[in-house]
């Protein structure tokens, strides 16, 4: 009987020998599967004369041939542009996380490798942890119960880095394991970071993570504690687990605490540490097997490919936004989304934040640091300063410029060449950067054609300014203003259609929409009217 063959093993090039790559280096060598290395430094150099002399080190990509696959351990900040190169030369692509900071880009590079026939893995460690496999049994058999809340911390003193925080760091591992115990995105993210060592790099972020299931969870990383510490706890109905990966032995432990209740009070009711048995296989070898295995067979899909490695991007980006705007809640985007549509006359910056569904036209320009949400239209000319924050489904109309320390919430509608300004008394020979004011545009109030609303004021919720307006005073929500200064001449409902209340009606004054039918009552105690929310 004639046995088979032995699969031959696929020739990788590693780009990067820093710490962690050194590891994969060690993993892809015991293989046979390293056939490069490429690594511009003094130190990468020392490394490979002294552990892989017969490997071929190389100062560029461009200079090593191409292998059938590629495993990139480079800074975060080069993994979009790595991947986008190995792609487009043919290779198959391991990547360590994050796989961009960009979702924008994470979903370019998907797409990318999907259309070329080429598999794109991310290197999502803990996925091929057996402590994280035999968790992940514990919540699919029912052993703990409805999951009721999660927490991971994962701190440490040092190594910093300066070109991404914390939160994208240390915070994918912990992203990826709770999206796969939840089995779904979440529904809200909330996160707050704290700059120490660099004015605009998070040393420490905590992320909230909620699901309209009940399921809270929370994600604390710090590169500023006292010690190391790499802990998950999950606490379901029926009990409860403990990951340690710092633990010598008994990496994952079960309680299978509960709650009673006595006298209407709960008590708890402990039970003695159950340590889960684990097989003893190193996480980062497996991950290697996985990407080799699924190199040679399409078939063999590993548990962190692009569309998993997509979905903790789209957590990162809402824990993000949500740092930018102090903590203000975010959905995360749909990581299937199509991109965004950007006319090729278009300038938009790589470091800008732009939704799904959003079109950008003729001749616009967004500055780096902007931040454009989902399902939004810029017409021609527009331009959206580094500092402006513009939510979902906003409509902006030609020759609209959007200039630093301007918020426009979802649903606003600015009309043709309205104007923003940032500051009051501009000198084109004084800087006012520093006195730049904060103007906000509320949730569905529509600015009209040609106005201009000075900065440092607020129009409120479903407000409405006529064209050609002057706003120099705060706008009540649902008033309708026009004229040089704007003045309340009157009330709008929430679905634009002016209502039959005077300028200044008497209190709980009332009337109906002629158009929704909804009823929209005067609040005198707020100073602005309101219209009853739908059924």
């Amino acid at each position: 009987m004639t046995s088979s063959p032995a699969p031959t093993v696929p020739r990788v090039t590693l780009i990067g020998l820093g710490p962690w790559g050194r590891n994969l280096a060690r993993n892809l060598y015991r293989r046979g599967a390293l056939a490069g290395i490429v690594d511009p430094s003094p130190d990468a150099a020392r490394v490979a004369a002294a552990d892989y002399a017969d490997v071929p080190l190389f100062g560029t990509l461009e200079a090593a041939p191409v292998t059938e696959a590629v495993v990139i351990a480079a800074p975060a900040a080069r993994h979009a542009a790595l991947v986008r190169a190995c792609l487009d030369r043919g290779s198959h692509v391991f990547v360590e996380k994050p796989l961009a900071l960009e979702l924008v880009e994470g979903r370019e590079l998907v797409a990318r490798a999907e259309a070329a026939g080429l598999r794109l893995m991310v290197g999502h460690l803990l996925h091929y942890h057996p402590a994280i496999e035999a968790l992940a049994g514990l919540c699919a058999d029912g052993t703990l119960g409805r999951l009721r809340y999660l927490y991971s911390n994962r701190l440490n003193l040092g190594r910093f880095r300066r070109e991404e925080s914390s939160l994208w760091s240390f915070a994918p591992h912990d992203v990826a394991v709770l999206l796969r115990l939840c089995g779904a995105l979440p529904e809200r993210v909330v996160a707050s970071g704290a700059s120490f060592l660099h004015p605009r790099v998070a040393d420490t972020t905590m992320t909230l993570l909620e699901w309209d299931s009940g399921i809270a969870a929370h994600i604390y990383v710090s590169w500023l504690h006292p010690f190391k510490e790499q802990r998950l706890v999950v606490v379901g109905e029926d009990a409860m687990a403990v990951f340690d990966d710092r633990a010598s032995e008994h990496k994952l432990v079960l309680y299978r605490h509960g709650v009673d209740w006595r006298d209407g009070r709960p008590v708890p009711r402990r039970a003695d540490a159950e340590p889960v048995p684990l097989a003893d296989e190193e996480p980062l070898g497996r991950e290697v097997d996985a990407f080799l295995a699924w190199v040679r067979d399409p078939s063999a899909r590993p548990p962190s490919d692009g569309a998993e490695g997509l979905r903790v991007l789209s957590v990162l980006d809402a824990a993000q936004r949500s740092v930018e705007r102090r903590g203000e809640p975010m959905a995360p985007r749909d990581p299937s989304a199509g991109t965004p549509r950007i006319h090729p006359t278009a300038l938009v910056g790589s470091g800008a934040i732009v939704g799904d569904g959003t079109a950008i036209w003729h001749f616009c320009h967004v500055m780096d640091g902007a931040s454009i949400g989902r399902g939004c239209v810029l017409g021609q000319n527009g331009f959206v300063a580094g500092g402006a924050r513009i939510g979902d489904r906003v409509r902006l109309q030609n020759n609209v410029s959007v200039y630093d320390g301007v918020v426009l919430e979802d649903d606003v509608f600015v009309g043709p060449s309205a104007v923003f300004t940032n500051v009051n008394r501009p000198r084109a020979h004084v800087s006012r950067r520093d006195a730049y004011a904060t103007t906000r545009v509320g949730r569905g109030a529509t600015i009209g054609a040609n106005a201009t609303v000075v900065c440092g004021h607020t129009i409120g919720a479903h407000a409405f300014v006529g064209a050609g307006a002057v706003v120099t005073h705060d706008v009540p929500e649902q008033a309708l203003v026009v004229g040089n200064p704007a003045r309340v001449v009157g009330w709008v409902c929430r679905c634009g259609e002016r209502v039959d209340l005077p300028a200044q009606p008497t209190p709980d004054a009332a009337a109906e929409c002629e158009r929704c039918g909804r009823e929209t009552r005067f609040d005198a105690d707020a100073g602005h009217a309101r219209t009853e929310e739908p059924a």
